[in-house]
């Protein structure tokens, strides 16, 4: 989740600078990460390996050391299931500094085919604060490879399966906007069918799924802009065929600047849409809480020891002026695995398994949902 917003994000879209192939070195050498506990899912234990400051990597600020070894993770991940991988760096300003960043990309078959892509962020932020990037973004990425690797071994002569790690989200989208350019730029958008954005998916009271905004979103061609719901009412069903209508997505309902089932500018499905894709975006949080700037979604959970003071009548603070934590999990000192299985036993890998069994489904039957 951007740090920039939840109020008004513009996204500027960079020039291409250039693409590099992988290397073939094993996962492993990427920071000496430990097994996890056998007994977690595979997801769980990626988490483990990306967030853990013990097991794995910990925090991944943006042009960091940690950052290009999580990339390099991903890279062998990725490779090691049998996708053909690319990496795309590129460079960005933060701060006064130059700092360098990559995406990388995964592709099933033949790019030439109808694509779908599966993108998460594996860049964090607040770091000073004591967040890892558990749920922003590190269970995005977890889930992302957890369904790569059940897929790997899919033969479809349909659709090519694009899993993306973008690099940067946390500064302004930067990954994805260089992406989106770069395709823009070859040619390369028109074969795109869908993108689905997985940011922060484990955490909050309830899983939701979201189209782009009815109102295009800041800076966007509004020819080109898609508002499309197919590709959240195809992740929609298959939830509810996988989980049941009791643990399905949550559409939420309409609210004063967002009406239902749609969402802002924040994270990396933003680009797509202004490029005329339509995008599902899965985040977990608690749209019905009055937070910081209204119900906006930034709010996450009801749960006590993250609110200064919680109205639970009213589902808002009771002290608007006074309060400090507004149910904020994401670019907190509580985005860590200890420190939210703590709070929450069980929730988050109980989360990230369910959003990788209903993106097998779709991703395995794409022509039944999309």
């Amino acid at each position: 989740m951007n740090n920039l917003s939840k109020m008004s994000v513009c996204v500027c879209l960079t020039a291409l600078i250039g693409c590099l192939n992988t290397s073939t070195a094993s996962a492993a050498s990427a920071g000496d990460i430990r097994t996890a506990d056998k007994n977690q899912s595979q997801a769980y234990q990626y988490l483990t390996q990306l967030t853990s400051p013990s097991k794995g990597i910990g925090a991944r600020e943006a042009g960091t050391k940690n950052a290009a070894k999580t990339a390099y993770y991903i890279e062998n991940k990725l490779s090691g299931f049998g996708y053909s991988v690319t990496l795309q760096e590129f460079s960005f300003e933060e701060a006064g500094k130059r700092l360098n960043s990559k995406n990388i990309i995964a592709d099933s078959s033949s790019p030439l085919n109808p694509t779908i892509i599966l993108a998460a962020h594996y860049d964090s932020t607040a770091a000073a604060k004591g967040s890892m990037g558990a749920t922003d973004n590190g269970a995005g990425v977890a889930a992302m490879l957890a369904i790569a690797q059940a897929l790997s071994n899919e033969n479809s002569s349909k659709y090519n399966l694009r899993f993306i790690a973008f690099g940067a989200e946390e500064v302004g989208l930067k990954g994805s906007n260089y992406y989106v350019e770069s395709l823009i730029k070859q040619q390369k958008m028109s074969n795109v069918v869908a993108m689905i954005n997985f940011d922060t998916i484990a955490g909050g009271d309830h899983v939701y799924v979201h189209s782009a905004h009815t109102t295009p979103y800041e800076n966007c061609d509004k020819q080109k802009y898609s508002s499309q719901t197919n590709v959240r009412d195809g992740l929609l069903n298959a939830s509810i065929k996988i989980l049941g209508e009791k643990a399905k997505y949550v559409i939420h309902p309409d609210y004063e600047e967002y009406p239902a089932g749609v969402t802002g500018s924040w994270s990396d499905h933003a680009s797509f849409a202004c490029a005329g894709i339509p995008i599902a975006y899965v985040e977990s949080t608690n749209f019905a809480l009055d937070g910081k700037n209204g119900r906006d979604g930034y709010s996450q959970t009801t749960t006590k020891g993250l609110w200064t003071c919680y109205d639970e009548e009213n589902q808002a603070s009771c002290d608007r002026k006074k309060e400090k934590k507004w149910g904020e999990i994401w670019h907190t000192q509580y985005d860590t695995l200890d420190a939210l299985n703590n709070i929450f036993p069980g929730r988050v890998e109980n989360q990230i398994e369910d959003n990788v069994k209903v993106l097998i489904e779709l991703l395995s039957h794409p022509e039944m949902y999309l």
